[in-house]
């Protein structure tokens, strides 16, 4: 009797190893147009736009999020994508749902683990911020709490605080152009990155010293 408990203890555990060691798939899968709008979200659509191009992030077979834009490879294994929100924008007097997609969050999708993390990017203003990655970085006009002020912002994957979070200008959306600021633009060696304002003369250019990579990857497996 106990030799067969033995036996049937090692075949579980076996089990359970080469079921945490199996592999998941992850991809994106097939573009979708969709109308969007202003009115659907006023915060991330431009005046002219009339479609979202979406794209769902399957992860062993199963939609785990819908996605718009070009992905980031960060990593061998780390990529990272903006979400797209389907938000049901019905009135508490309507008597059905009414779906309208927004532009939402970026995600950091691990292709070994399947797990997918939110990152929240500080000051990150879907409106305003157009983010261009570079390694683990992103780079993006920014806007305060407050929305009067516009910052350039250079946030990492894991890091806690921005790497730089400096001001630009005083921010009226009212008066100020749309978009804010063109894509930042970066330089490789010496690091470095370029913000443009709109309407501005010249660029303004900040020097990023003596930092590298803080994204740890770790084996946990497990889809977000």
């Amino acid at each position: 009797m106990k030799r067969s408990v033995f036996v049937a203890l090692v075949a579980a555990l076996s089990s359970l190893a080469h079921a945490a060691s199996k592999p998941h798939v992850v991809a994106l899968g097939a573009v979708h147009r969709e109308p969007y709008s202003v009115e659907g979200d006023p915060a991330g659509a431009e005046k002219d736009e009339t479609h979202l191009n979406v794209r769902p992030l399957v992860v062993d077979g199963k939609v785990k999020e819908w996605t718009t834009g070009d992905s980031h490879a960060v990593t061998d294994r780390s990529f990272t994508v903006r979400r797209a929100v389907r938000l049901n924008d019905a009135l508490p007097t309507d008597k059905s749902p009414r779906w309208v997609w927004q532009r939402g969050p970026w995600l950091l999708v691990d292709r070994e683990t399947g797990k997918i993390t939110a990152l929240h990017l500080p000051d990150f203003d879907p409106g305003v911020s157009q983010v261009v990655w570079f390694r683990d970085y992103a780079a993006y006009c920014g806007l305060t709490a407050t929305h009067k002020e516009l910052f350039a912002v250079v946030a990492q994957v894991a890091a806690r605080r921005p790497l730089l979070a400096k001001k630009l200008a005083p921010w009226n959306v009212a008066a100020s152009a749309s978009p804010a600021c063109a894509p930042a633009v970066w330089q490789r060696e010496p690091l470095k990155i370029s913000f443009q304002l709109t309407g501005a003369a010249a660029a303004v250019s900040f020097d990023l010293v003596g930092s590298s990579s803080v994204l740890v990857e770790d084996n946990d497996s497990g889809g977000g």
